[in-house]
């Protein structure tokens, strides 16, 4: 059985994980770290746990948690890692981290984007990019995955066959995308509260938001050139669930139907990704609740440009899911164990 220790339990991504390993056959959750409910039960902060998971949450005591799992999977808030990482690094402790903090190739880009400096940049080298899809054979053996943003997982998967066949303008590629609430994470900030966001629907990050560098490096890797966009994050009224559309001009005459004859042979062999027949689009109610992303295209003939749109759970195959798929590459499981359900639908 696979010890699994989750540092930042008690926000979204960290109880979804929580969640998810209730029902993996040979992973479990043996410590639970969570420096707000110190000494609450894990099930006395989500009721839902209730008879399920009873756990204790402890503190942030490196000392204390280390020796109590094979794993640790990392939900904290960017730059906070740095008083984790290093420590279960040295102790030879394999982490899936959801930070930003090691998502990057450049400690310069990160510093940009993030407007911090990076206290580990010895650590960059030993990461690798938890998007299994594309990096599925340095995940296996990976001591610190670097679990990627909702927003970079449903951008990159909907556009890489694209570009790693050379059939789009690199120049003019347009991102718009759409997430949940739950993707700001548990928090009580204003523009978070149910009457911000009820029957409200908004833009914010134009033109800065930091996933914008993130997916900026992955295309710029399969594109073999460098890949500069436009991305513009939308909040929706709903609590879970992101759409991207993805706009880009084509190089070449090509139908939708070819289009999705390339996909699927692009993603041939990849559980999570369903490719959709022509005339069909995906829906984040197809989505919520599982870890698959569907992709699906339209080609508009009159601008010779594809239009491709992308779902999936922003804390499944964007976070919680992802890393459960990680985690099972890592320990030589079939990626669907733990994994293997259908989305809520209601």
């Amino acid at each position: 059985m696979i010890k699994v220790g989750v540092i930042g339990a008690t926000g979204y991504v960290g109880i979804e994980i929580i969640r998810l390993l209730q029902n993996h056959p040979q992973a479990s959750v043996t410590v639970a770290v969570s420096q707000s409910f110190v000494g609450q039960k894990v099930s006395d902060v989500y009721p839902s746990l209730r008879n399920i998971c009873d756990l204790e949450c402890q503190g942030l005591d490196m000392d204390f948690i280390y020796d109590k799992a094979d794993l640790f999977i990392t939900a904290l808030p960017h730059g906070i890692s740095k008083q984790v990482i290093p420590c279960l690094i040295e102790k030879g402790k394999r982490v899936i981290d959801h930070s930003g903090d090691f998502r990057y190739k450049s400690v310069e880009v990160y510093e940009k984007w993030y407007k911090t400096k990076h206290e580990m940049p010895e650590l960059l080298s030993k990461a690798v990019y938890g998007l299994p899809e594309l990096y599925r054979g340095k995940i296996k053996n990976a001591q610190l995955v670097a679990n990627p943003g909702c927003y970079p997982t449903c951008s990159i998967l909907g556009i890489a066959p694209l570009l790693a066949n050379n059939i789009i303008d690199t120049k003019n590629i347009i991102i718009d995308a759409v997430s949940g609430v739950s993707g700001a994470g548990r928090k009580a900030d204003l523009p978070y509260q149910f009457c911000e966001v009820d029957e409200n629907f908004k833009a914010y990050g134009v033109a800065t938001h930091r996933h914008t560098s993130e997916i900026e490096q992955e295309l710029s890797l399969i594109a073999g050139e460098n890949i500069v966009l436009s991305f513009t994050p939308h909040l929706a009224p709903m609590k879970r669930g992101m759409l991207c559309t993805v706009y880009a001009n084509l190089k070449m005459d090509i139908s939708a139907q070819g289009l999705v004859d390339l996909y699927r042979e692009q993603y041939k062999g990849e559980f999570f990704v369903r490719v959709l027949d022509e005339g069909k689009l995906p829906e984040t109610k197809y989505v919520a609740g599982s870890n698959f992303i569907d992709i699906g295209l339209v080609v508009d003939k009159r601008l010779n440009r594809v239009i491709v749109i992308s779902a999936l759970d922003n804390l499944m195959k964007g976070a919680a899911g992802q890393a459960i798929q990680d985690l099972n590459i890592m320990y030589g499981l079939p990626e669907q164990t733990g994994l293997n359900t259908p989305g809520l639908y209601l």
